[in-house]
């Protein structure tokens, strides 16, 4: 991936923070790379490199800068400009696929060989999938060690190492110090002592977190999650733990920065994987500033992205939770296909203890709902048979819930399967398989925005949204936040 030196340069001078997490500067006099961002004296312009992402400054042989912490920058948009191949694996490492099955299956997930996608991502991205998974690790590691109620042990295996020592050695690797002597250098994060462990999560801003936590809150499995208090909580099952999750944003500077995660003391062994998790419900990997510049070519769009700016598309914590409220949601309302799938999971779902009183069911997972008595639930019979064998389908693996082809094969793939059409298709891919460009144009909703309140053809709705591609996922949050803003207003002219 090419870079523009005179344009990063010129952003590395002016520290703007629009472009922190974009590129990352090798200083070749320190040995050291740095955000756009960092507080240390600009180097000049002939003792300066410049990288799309961290893995590939270190790969050059440079160590983090420990003013500017790379480690805490936003998700880097290093896939802008390259193969969706790319993008996807990027997903697939952030969501440690990679480290749990290994470079071939890997890249059998993206339908190529192992050698083909190490040249991919060489051209692309500047550094091998395996230098970013193992990045990924080391960094992710480096930010745990600011909550100081970890020991180092449980950092290490938190992280996805397979013992202390390998831990150690890419810890010195990476940061030329160990372990121990960054944690004595570090400050406390807020929450220290406390028995939960924090974690802050980096973005790319703007978030309209309100608007994120109000879609979250209507659409909350009851007993499993709940918005109270300006945090979203729920309950969580990972790697064979249980326990909960408290998500809320985190003020500083300039505005909101972070999302501040505390996760029960029973996750910390599967932290990354809960971290991963959060980012996904939340799309904190998205690049508001692109999607605004693509989507802002067209007119309509382009006034409802200025009225709302950095709207996300709110993702699952796992698919299985989204598709699950996709089928139940089929033809009903929000507020209807909540109360169902809050008795699936009173059925089913088992029990966890956490400190909030509202939490105490887990989401139950497919093979539990194949399995389960869903009579007299309030869904019609023939919906129960197509949610019971979609999760038989899922359970035993002949319906796999990740996309590795384009959003168009995604959604035919997911048609294929009896009692599946084309909106609860899309709606999976949207939110459960993050595919930004699926886009479930016969939805009502979007046929009413679309048409100031008054339903549109479908096909009208389809020709509009091409204008919209490769975000018309994002396209549709708008629209589908535009309709609550007519209905809100409607109802306080009524009352």
């Amino acid at each position: 991936m090419t870079l523009d030196a005179a344009a990063c340069y010129r952003a590395l001078a002016s520290r703007d923070a629009r472009f922190d997490g974009r590129f990352f500067t090798g200083v070749t006099t320190t040995g050291v790379y740095c955000r756009p961002i960092c507080p240390a004296r600009t180097p000049a312009a002939t003792n300066v490199r410049f990288y799309p992402c961290a893995a590939a400054a270190e790969a050059d042989g440079f160590r983090p800068c420990r003013r500017c912490r790379p480690d805490t920058a936003p998700g880097t948009p290093a896939w802008e400009g390259a193969p969706v191949t790319v993008a996807r694996g990027l997903r697939l490492i952030r969501d440690g696929v990679l480290d749990d099955e290994g470079i071939d299956a890997f890249a059998g997930r993206l339908g190529l060989g192992a050698r083909q996608v190490r040249r991919l991502f060489e051209t692309h991205v500047g550094a091998s999938p395996s230098d970013i998974a193992r990045l990924r690790r080391v960094h992710f590691a480096r930010a745990l060690l600011d909550d100081r109620t970890m020991r180092l042990a449980d950092v290490a295996f938190a992280a996805g190492f397979q013992s202390v020592r390998q831990f150690n050695h890419a810890f010195r690797q990476t940061f030329k110090a160990a372990p121990r002597t960054l944690r004595a250098a570090s400050r406390a994060q807020p929450g220290a002592g406390d028995p939960a462990i924090v974690m802050r999560l980096a973005f790319r801003p703007p978030l309209d977190l309100p608007w994120l936590m109000s879609l979250l809150a209507g659409r909350a499995a009851p007993g499993v999650e709940a918005v109270e208090e300006g945090a979203y909580r729920r309950t969580v099952s990972v790697g064979g733990a249980s326990g909960w999750i408290e998500v809320r944003g985190v003020d500083a500077a300039g505005g909101l920065r972070h999302l501040e995660t505390r996760a029960s003391a029973s996750l910390a062994p599967h932290l990354m994987r809960v971290a991963s998790s959060v980012r996904r419900v939340f799309d904190l990997d998205a690049d508001p500033d692109t999607i605004r510049r693509a989507l802002a070519t067209e007119a309509r769009m382009a006034r409802l992205v200025a009225a709302r700016p950095g709207l996300r598309v709110p993702g699952a914590w796992h698919p299985w939770e989204i598709a699950t409220r996709a089928i139940v949601g089929q033809q009903i309302s929000v507020q209807a296909a909540t109360t169902i799938v809050g008795r699936v999971v009173e059925r089913v779902g088992g029990r966890v203890a956490t400190p909030f009183p509202a939490l105490t069911r887990l989401f139950p997972d497919a093979a539990a709902v194949a399995g389960a008595d869903l009579t007299n639930i309030g869904m019609p019979g023939r919906r129960v048979d197509t949610l019971k064998r979609f999760a038989a389908g899922v359970a035993d693996g002949t319906i796999r819930l990740e996309a590795t082809g384009g959003p168009d094969d995604t959604v035919r793939a997911l048609c294929a399967v009896p009692g599946i059409g084309p909106w609860t298709a899309e709606y999976i891919a949207l939110r459960a398989l993050g595919e930004p460009d699926a886009f479930p144009a016969g939805d009502l909703g979007l046929r009413k925005a679309l048409g100031n309140g008054v339903p549109v053809p479908e096909l009208e709705v389809a020709a509009a949204a091409e204008a919209w591609r490769p975000w018309r996922g994002y396209a549709a949050m708008y629209l589908w936040s535009s309709l609550a803003e007519t209905e809100n207003r409607k109802l306080k002219t009524r009352n």
